[in-house]
């Protein structure tokens, strides 16, 4: 007899339908076999039996099919084990932040009109300063980096008040030194762990819950683990404080660039897993040699090897990035050694504290001596050190809820922390913190202006970035070497394989601005010239122009009109100031070549227009009053 090739449905998905169809499949196939499908023979049992299975595998196989997808899944474990997979790792909780104002005392010195505050004793301030709130002493704030009251600039100024002066002369006899540095809500803990005999990828997890941040991981011996966010990841950014080993050339820009970025290769590493219970684990390498052969070397000869079993053509056709490892280790195991692990705890809404109430120092660390200075006074202006929030701290929050999750990993999948298009590269130059150097001004595009007379030079893959930076009077200055070198080593993270890079300094076009006010009738004239030129500056105000944007000058005079008394604005101007030895940037520009419709276009070299001296540039006067 033949045998009788049997259909089968697969779209079958619940209990019912399971068995209909195992119903009728018996009554198909098995017409003289089984006949009897009351509800209660034995043979309905059976059916209905199978249909239960089929009804359950297929819930189990529908619901792992949901789980795998990060827009479906609802377990809280396989959404954290998702968004890792995409680089995303979730946070157990969010630290406040906030800003501190920080003040201490110094002596002054000289005499007469030469009197002025003693800056030998302005203390520098270790970052890590930790400060504890009055309204909850659980609560605990660090600053995130040094405090030199000796050093002001435009982007750390140092604010100096008389705070004392001598009765019978009234001269000032100390000065109060004003700095404001931002600080984040974490208390320091550290736990201890010991490791006998290597094992490949170990991991231990941290105790508490709330952990924010990971401080460092040192071992006994006094090796530094260092953080990654992958284990194939073998270099890091290490910083270097000038003067210890760094470049000479880089030397003179010791007070504005306090520390050198550089790359450091690290076979000791390791990298941070949330769990769904808000732990933190900490995971190793698979290296257990003594020596760093965890260091990620090219092996080209593994390359279209044969292996012993699978490939029979002989090579190896795909492209498998280990095989071009010498090394599996993906850095190194610990062994035989005890780990100590310092973290941040906090976070969550108590954190956000009100204004004025971080005034408790509990710990703080000077950098330097008192060498050749007066020892007492030293420790004077060292105990006179004070603080306190004039706002109140935000941004701590509890754990982030699966939703949070879900959308956060979307856009950091989305966006890879790579810079890829213009704004990412502006958005990364101004991260820059600001110990490695102050970027007041960035312009990026493509290499496509590279002219050496009649031949144009450029690569399409490059882009040209544009940068400068301030003075301490908040005037435009090119960026310094040792910022433009610190800039390029923090780009090399973010950039694209096959974008360079080449920075350069934008143009500053110093201009002057005169016009003449006509003014309403019955106005106190004086007032209205200085109301209108007060605009002006406002209006040239540095920090709202950007490179590469024009001067409209129908939107200036229409600024200055609305100036109260003003009826009109006669002859409005704007010249070029190019004179250096007057302090200009000596770049001469033709501003009624560039002048089209009543708008002043910047040159095609990237180029900032820049009142200097808003003082002196801006020049009005009053007529017909």
């Amino acid at each position: 007899m033949a045998l009788v090739k049997k259909e089968v449905k697969y779209l079958n998905k619940d209990f019912s339908q399971f068995r209909d169809k195992l119903v009728n499949f018996a009554k198909v196939y098995f017409p003289d076999t089984y006949t009897d499908f009351n509800e209660t023979s034995p043979g309905m049992m059976f059916i209905e039996m199978a249909a239960y299975v089929g009804d359950v595998l297929s819930m189990y196989i529908d619901n792992q099919l949901r789980e795998s997808m990060l827009m479906h899944a609802e377990d809280r474990q396989n959404i954290y084990d998702i968004a890792q997979a995409l680089g995303y790792k979730p946070q157990p909780s969010s630290a406040a932040t906030t800003t501190l104002d920080v003040f201490h005392l110094v002596p002054s010195v000289g005499s007469g009109v030469n009197i002025a505050p003693d800056f030998r004793y302005a203390q520098e301030l270790q970052e890590g300063m930790t400060v504890k709130s009055s309204e909850d002493d659980t609560v605990e704030f660090r600053t995130l980096e040094a405090v030199n009251f000796a050093f002001s600039s435009s982007t750390s100024p140092t604010d100096v008040s008389i705070y004392k002066v001598d009765e019978t002369t009234g001269i000032p006899q100390f000065y109060l030194l004003q700095k404001s540095v931002k600080a984040i809500s974490g208390k320091l803990e550290t736990e201890s762990f010991t490791f006998t005999s290597p094992k490949k990828f170990d991991r231990i997890r941290l105790g508490p819950q709330n952990i924010i941040d990971i401080v460092d991981c040192k071992d006994v011996d006094g090796n530094r683990w260092y953080e990654v966010d992958y284990l194939a990841q073998d270099t890091v950014y290490t910083e270097v404080k000038q003067g210890e080993a760094v470049d000479p050339l880089l030397q003179p820009y010791e007070d504005t660039v306090p520390y050198i970025l550089s790359l450091r290769r690290v076979p000791k590493r390791f990298t941070k897993r949330i769990t769904s219970e808000n732990r933190v684990e900490i995971h190793f390498g698979a290296g257990v040699s003594a020596n760093a052969d965890e260091i990620i070397l090219p092996n080209p000869t593994n390359i279209g090897m044969q292996l012993p079993y699978g490939n029979t053509s002989g090579l190896d056709n795909a492209y498998d990035p280990t095989n071009v490892l010498f090394t599996r280790g993906y850095g190194q195991a610990p062994s035989d050694t005890t780990m100590v692990v310092r973290y941040y705890t906090g976070g969550g809404i108590q954190a956000n504290v009100s204004a004025k109430t971080l005034t408790d120092i509990t710990f703080k660390e000077f950098i330097g001596g008192a060498d050749g200075l007066d020892e007492g006074v030293v420790g004077f202006a060292q105990d006179s050190l004070a603080c306190t929030n004039p706002n109140p701290a935000t941004g701590g929050r509890g754990q982030e809820t699966v939703e949070e999750i879900r959308q956060n990993a979307l856009a950091s999948y989305a966006s890879q922390n790579r810079a890829v298009t213009k704004e990412d590269y502006i958005a990364r130059v101004y991260s820059l913190p600001g110990k490695y150097g102050s970027i007041a001004k960035a312009y990026v595009e493509r290499d496509e202006h590279n002219v050496q007379g009649d031949v144009e030079n450029f690569n399409p893959l490059a882009i040209n970035i544009y940068t400068l930076s301030y003075n301490s009077s908040k005037q435009l200055l090119p960026s310094n070497l040792a910022t433009k070198t610190n800039l390029k080593t923090y780009l090399k993270k973010y950039r694209m394989l096959t974008d360079g890079i080449n920075l350069k300094n934008a143009h500053i076009i110093n201009i002057g601005i005169r016009f003449e006010i006509l003014p309403r009738p019955d106005v106190i004239t004086k007032e209205v010239l200085l109301k209108t030129i007060d605009e002006a500056k406002r209006y040239f105000a540095i920090e709202k122009w950007q490179i590469n944007e024009p001067i409209s000058v129908s939107d200036l005079a229409a600024v200055l009109d609305q100036v109260e008394g003003v009826q009109s604005i006669l002859n409005l101007t704007v010249i070029n100031k190019f004179d250096t030895e007057s302090g200009y940037s000596g770049n001469y520009y033709d501003i009624g070549e560039a002048t089209k419709n009543n708008i002043i276009y910047p040159s095609m070299d990237p180029s900032i227009f820049e009142v200097k001296y808003p003082d002196t540039d801006i020049e009005a006067r009053i007529v017909g009053a």
